[in-house]
């Protein structure tokens, strides 16, 4: 891996608040940070929130070639990308009875098929940076959460990232995956408008009784594109607050007295 400082980042559905954070995370260490969105009016409202002069926005439909293929453009004027961060993902159907095939086509080809398309895009860069790879899977692609479509999706991308460390690896390209649970987010402020509640029915699945936060992710993410982890690759990181380990007995759950 070459100067970090002296390369680009691009990350993928930057206009969210966990794309926003890993872009905000990457600028210490990057040149320049792509932030790349569908929606130009949310990356407009994300640039906006970012301070600092290395931020350059860009939208793109990450699901389609011809669009990555412009956007690839684009950014070799930057320079060459050192950090690719597919981040891009959405989930819609809950039950896989409710999941229907345009549901289950949408969902993989945001969350499995645009993440290769990314690579792909970006490929001869990271061959030259000897750069990291770094997707963002889901717990869901671990373990049934729910989210049919979504989770299989998730679950490939998983392995998409172990094929590309494995096929990959003799260019010095590094690839792995964050899997995060439940995130404070936006989308999820809005449920909690509804039902305040929220937050406290969901940190008693988690070990640490609280969900991430989207800085979590981004310095999860940070560290494997760093480094720190330059002899990691292929492997698939949980950010999930003790989920994927499993749950306490209710006897082994340790009352605030009991805290220590």
């Amino acid at each position: 891996m070459t100067d970090s400082r002296s390369h680009v980042a691009v990350v993928t559905g930057a206009a969210g608040d966990i794309g926003r954070a890993i872009a905000e995370q990457l600028s210490v260490t990057h040149a320049t940070v792509v932030l790349v969105d569908i929606d130009a009016a949310a990356l407009d409202k994300a640039l906006s929130l970012l301070s600092g002069s290395n931020f350059v926005a860009k939208t793109c439909d990450v699901t389609d070639p011809v669009d990555l293929a412009r956007l690839a453009a684009d950014v070799a004027l930057l320079g060459d990308v050192e950090t690719l961060v597919n981040n891009a993902g959405a989930a819609r159907a809950v039950s896989l009875h409710d999941t229907t095939p345009e549901i289950w086509r949408k969902d993989n080809a945001l969350n499995l098929e645009a993440p290769f398309l990314c690579f792909r895009a970006f490929e001869e860069p990271l061959k030259r940076t000897q750069g990291a790879l770094v997707n963002v899977a889901s717990v869901n692609g671990m373990s049934v959460f729910g989210h049919p479509a979504y989770s299989a999706a998730k679950a490939g991308l998983i392995h998409l990232t172990k094929l590309i460390a494995v096929e990959y690896g003799k260019f010095g390209i590094r690839s792995n995956a964050v899997a995060p649970g439940t995130v404070r987010t936006q989308a999820w402020e809005a449920r909690a408008a509804n039902n305040p509640q929220v937050f406290e029915e969901a940190k008693h699945w988690y070990p640490l009784r609280r969900i991430v936060k989207p800085e979590d992710v981004a310095n999860a993410v940070a560290f494997l594109a760093g480094p720190q982890a330059m002899a990691i690759s292929g492997v698939c990181l949980p950010v999930d607050c003790g989920l994927t380990a499993g749950q306490a007995p209710l006897a082994y759950t340790f009352s605030q007295s009991e805290h220590y």
